[in-house]
């Protein structure tokens, strides 16, 4: 519950246009440390869930695993993270490319789910909590790949959930 809470604060953080990625290039300590604050470390806690339901809780620790194998008492960037679970994932998924588009763009989409008989429709766009118009800058080109998990009526949550990944600005 409290976790919830963090996360909520952090999401209404991220919904302002005056949010920042959770990773960029920097050019100064000072820039250091303003990229570490409470938003890049909550943001980043629940990717790395959304990442671990998307993968399952077993290749996920394998990725985690090889993650800290390759790079014990070594210095490390995300992409290498990304690169142990892509080794794990045997190319069905670019996880770098996936996990690239949460992490260099500020904020988050809204996905908008349309149902016309049994045609299902998903759109993205950025989600903005309110528009400032001194920070605002237009994000149209902002696409993430967001994993979609869903049960359909043949099938209940725990043994057939099935997964899609929306790398589109719409879907079906």
């Amino acid at each position: 519950e409290d976790f919830l809470t963090l996360i909520f604060k952090a999401m209404m953080k991220d919904a302002l246009n005056s949010s920042h990625p959770v990773s960029s290039a920097v050019q100064s300590s000072e820039q250091i440390e303003e990229m570490f604050d409470a938003l890049s470390y909550i943001k980043g806690a629940s990717l790395l869930l959304m990442l671990k339901h998307y993968l399952t809780k077993d290749v996920f620790q394998a990725g985690i695993e090889v993650y800290l194998h390759n790079h014990n008492y070594r210095t490390a960037q995300s992409d290498d993270l990304w690169d142990s679970m892509n080794e794990i994932t045997n190319g069905t998924l670019d996880v770098k490319k996936m996990m690239k588009t949460w992490i260099v763009h500020k904020g988050f989409p809204l996905v908008t789910v349309v149902r016309k008989g049994k045609i299902i429709s998903v759109q993205q766009e950025k989600f903005l909590y309110c528009v400032e118009p001194e920070n605002w800058t237009s994000d149209a080109s902002y696409l993430w790949h967001i994993p979609l998990t869903y049960i359909t009526n043949r099938c209940n949550f725990t043994h057939c959930t099935n997964a899609y990944l929306l790398d589109q600005k719409s879907g079906m």
